[in-house]
């Protein structure tokens, strides 16, 4: 599935890494894609009685909830990237590069590969409705295989707010993701005490940004360079998130399930953030034998080749997924037991290596959207008023229409099973962020 050049480039690249390159952080976000991956095609059960339909795992077998604690690594996704983001922007600065150009760049390698799967899902919504598929199952296949975009709406934010976060993380260090958590904690409170939900709403951005900004102090040493920290971080975090699922008023699965009061990953919950702090703690600890490990030229090469495609991996995993279910199920060739008996575990085994199959495919299709690496600009560039504000106008709009898809519910979301005004709005966006980054000046 993958040729001899591309793994000769993945070679390569291992090769010429940069003595200075934090390997850890690499692997953290090869081991969470895999990770996510992985837990997703696991909570999916799937039923066909003369039409496909399914359900959360969670839902139905109550027992699998504490694995969402292994499972739910969204946190070290947003840690890494605040770490990632901080060494670039202030390297891309150091080099006189403007902040719009920086902006540009750290879009296109999440843009690209997006615009990518919402053109296929839309053109594939639409040729299945115009061969007589049935419109509420289209838009549902196709909502399902939206799911991931969710994701991104929040770590675009953030990527945007990344200049003026890390100038508040350099004035005011670690009082800055302590004060959005006390700020996530009212939200709870204002949700679950007051019973004023919209008011915990903004805790999709809060939270996330409190995560990010760890990431920030791990960067610049505030948490890295102290000793003793790991350890505390670890288990105060744990502890934490003992005391607010087990004895509080949390539910102990870190991923929500449909009709559960409350769900700690909608809005994120103070529980999550504990999560986030003892990931953190174990991220810190590893940190050492991971970068030790990682100068073997066949770990780190591995690691290299999934972070060349991670974004592929993800946008593209619940679409294996859709086209797994209708592989195996209508046709028989994969049985329904009971979920949670042993039956059921040991067709897990064939279910993912099918679904595992499915995604190679895509990647090997999909995955040289995302390799392609344009031009890097000099040291002054993209700089002037219309640059910006044609970079705020094509962020906009990629953010409106992954929000309006994120936030639409299953089936019946216009012809191509995805919503008119939103799919516009994020293609739009997406054509003036091209334009900016070929004309940026």
């Amino acid at each position: 599935m993958i040729s001899l050049s591309v793994l000769r480039e993945i070679r390569r690249l291992a090769e010429q890494t940069p003595a200075h390159r934090d390997r850890h952080v690499d692997l953290l976000r090869a081991v969470a894609i895999v990770t996510v991956v992985v837990g997703h095609w696991l909570v999916v059960h799937v039923t066909y009685d003369g039409t496909l339909s399914g359900d959360s795992v969670l839902a139905l077998v109550p027992w699998t909830r504490p694995f969402t604690w292994l499972f739910q690594v969204m946190p070290v996704f947003f840690l890494v990237g605040g770490f990632s983001n901080a060494a670039s922007l202030t390297s891309h600065r150091e080099r006189g590069g403007s902040v719009t150009a920086w902006v540009l760049r750290r879009t296109g390698r999440l843009v690209r590969p997006t615009t990518a799967l919402l053109a296929v899902l839309a053109v594939g919504g639409l040729l299945a409705r115009a061969l007589g598929a049935d419109p509420g199952l289209t838009g549902t296949a196709v909502w399902l295989a939206a799911i991931p975009l969710w994701f991104l709406t929040a770590y675009l934010t953030v990527i945007v707010l990344t200049p003026p976060m890390l100038a508040l993380h350099r004035r005011y260090g670690l009082a800055v993701p302590i004060a959005l958590t006390v700020l996530v904690g009212l939200g709870d409170a204002a949700r679950l005490g007051l019973r004023m939900p919209y008011l915990g709403e903004a805790n999709y951005l809060l939270a996330w940004l409190a995560v990010h900004q760890f990431g920030f102090a791990w960067q610049d040493g505030r948490l890295a360079g102290r000793r003793g920290v790991a350890l505390p971080l670890t288990l105060g975090g744990l502890v934490a998130l003992v005391l607010l699922t087990v004895a509080g008023p949390y539910p102990v699965s870190m991923v929500g399930m449909t009709g559960q009061k409350i769900q700690n990953t909608s809005p994120p919950t103070l529980a999550l953030l504990a999560l986030a702090v003892t990931q953190t703690g174990l991220a810190l600890l590893l940190h050492d034998p991971a970068r030790r490990w990682l100068q073997r030229t066949v770990p780190w090469t591995v690691v290299v080749a999934v972070n060349s495609v991670i974004m592929t991996l993800f946008l593209w995993h619940l679409t294996a997924a859709v086209l797994g279910a209708v592989v195996l199920y209508p046709t028989g060739l994969l049985p329904q037991p009971t979920p949670g008996s042993s039956a059921w575990l040991a067709l897990r085994i064939p279910w993912l290596m099918v679904l595992a199959l499915i995604l190679t495919v895509f990647v090997a299709v999909f995955g040289p959207i995302e390799r392609r690496r344009g031009p890097r600009p000099g040291p002054v560039d993209t700089t002037g008023v219309l640059p910006a504000l044609l970079t705020f106008t094509g962020v906009a709009g990629v953010l409106a229409g992954l929000l309006g898809i994120a936030l639409a519910e299953p089936g019946g979301q216009g012809p191509a099973g995805l919503p008119v005004t939103a799919l516009a709005a994020y293609f739009a966006g997406a054509a003036v962020l091209s334009f900016a980054r070929r004309h940026p000046s």
